[in-house]
């Protein structure tokens, strides 16, 4: 499957279309007319100017207003491509359907989630672990549930974060609920979150004798944008650091279902992961439920804060007062992923998506390029030493007509790296290793 297939290129330019970029918001510096006297947010002031995947859809359009004929592959925002499989739709559009009739409408529901995703969500992938289904509160996306989180522990709370990470999730959440202090611009990072360097150098964990207690600390395994699972050895060691400095995990799980060498795929399977731990995930990146929008966050009853109240508590107030709970139609395409037919159709489209990261591993460790990740993650972290990542976004979007994403975008930590997404068809995996090639 993994062999280069040769295409007429006349042919070819046909089939693949590119993927045209339209902004979705301009944004004016400065407003005009009469103002309010409503102050703005001081936190929001704070951020980086600009997100990173706007910054890269503008340069992806300015690239085909220069090359209007290009066919762009996209291979940097991690959005799945392969359809949703057949009987998981189906469920779904059932669903809607019944909500028509009589016997089928349904209105609100529970805010933590239906109550039989639940059992089936602590069923499936806690079975091992003994997580209850009412620890488990099922949401419109892992990102969502850090955002409602973070309202949970409030501006006072300390936070560390990997370095490199994903910088929405984690640093600039931090940042608008007032928790980072002041960006440093010459090093590229807020003052008051501790960076943990994750890199080869140390097998992509940080140090943690040398790293500062703090109350929050998020984690994610396999990483994005490094693809790196954690191993056993290494959890555990991350479980007794909160557990001596008494601070709290939030584990991000959402590329678990690639983990494929026996790394740890839940926070839970480390012994007393249960008393400093909260663990996040996705349907996204493996039900294809990235536009669908269903994830789910398990908040152990064991978890308390300082006072000795259950942190449980707080995450259901929070829950029912600032969510109305996922969709029912996104939900009863969640109990259909986990069935046994679901769960055979999601992992072969895992399996697809692992073997276009294959192929792009091959190609540039054919061409000398030093890769990473790629074995438990859709994503193939590259490295170009002495290079500014930005520069190398730019030279492969320029020579190649291929979208990546710039390393620098995902902290000071990825600096000389790109990301390059597995997420695609295979005809564009097979395309892009041909042009790759052609330039290294």
């Amino acid at each position: 499957m993994n062999k280069l297939l040769t295409f007429n290129s006349l042919s070819y330019r046909t089939s693949l279309q590119p993927r045209m970029v339209q902004p979705s918001l301009t944004v004016r510096k400065e407003g005009v007319g009469r103002c309010t006297k409503v102050h703005r947010n001081i936190n929001l002031e704070k951020l980086r100017n600009g997100y990173l995947f706007t910054e890269i859809a503008r340069r992806e359009l300015q690239h085909l207003e220069k090359y209007p004929n290009a066919k762009v592959i996209s291979l940097g925002i991690g959005d799945t491509t392969q359809p949703i499989p057949d009987n998981i739709s189906m469920s779904m559009a059932n669903y809607a359907r019944a909500l028509a009739t009589a016997e089928g409408y349904r209105g609100y529901g529970a805010e933590q989630g239906n109550k039989e995703l639940r059992k089936a969500i602590a069923e499936t992938y806690y079975k091992d672990v003994l997580v209850k289904e009412s620890e488990v509160f099922v949401s419109d996306g892992s990102q969502c549930d850090i955002a409602r989180l973070l309202l949970v522990l409030g501006s006072n709370v300390t936070v560390a974060a990997q370095d490199p990470s994903f910088p929405v999730a984690y640093i600039d959440s931090s940042v608008i609920v007032g928790q980072a202090g002041d960006l440093e611009d010459e090093v590229g990072k807020y003052c008051n979150i501790e960076y943990l360097e994750c890199g080869p150098g140390n097998n992509f964990f940080p140090d943690l004798k040398g790293t500062s207690r703090t109350d929050i600390i998020f984690f994610c395994s396999p990483n994005n944008p490094t693809g790196h699972a954690a191993t056993q050895n290494q959890l555990e060691q991350l479980v007794e650091f909160a557990r001596n400095n008494g601070s709290i995990i939030i584990f991000d799980s959402a590329y678990a279902a690639y983990v494929t060498d026996g790394c740890p795929r839940s926070i839970y399977e480390i012994p007393g992961a249960r008393e400093v731990a909260i663990e996040i995930s996705s349907f996204s990146k493996f039900s294809g439920f990235t536009g669908v929008r269903l994830g789910w966050t398990v908040v152990p009853e064991e978890l308390l804060f300082s006072s000795g109240f259950p942190v449980i508590n707080d995450f259901n107030r929070i829950i029912c007062t600032c969510f109305n709970g996922a969709s029912n139609i996104a939900q009863a395409g969640g109990l259909a992923c986990l069935s046994s037919e679901g769960l055979e159709a999601v992992h072969s489209v895992v399996d697809y998506y692992k073997e276009n990261t294959k192929i792009l591993i091959d190609t540039l460790a054919s061409l000398g390029i030093k890769v990473y990740g790629g074995i438990n993650a859709p994503y193939v972290w590259a490295h170009f030493p002495g290079r500014k990542s930005w520069d190398v976004f730019a030279e492969i979007l320029e020579k190649t007509h291929i979208t990546t994403v710039p390393g620098s975008g995902f902290g000071p930590g990825g600096e000389e790296y790109i990301r390059i997404s597995g997420f695609g068809h295979r005809e564009s995996i097979l395309e892009a290793s041909r042009r790759l090639e052609a330039l290294f």
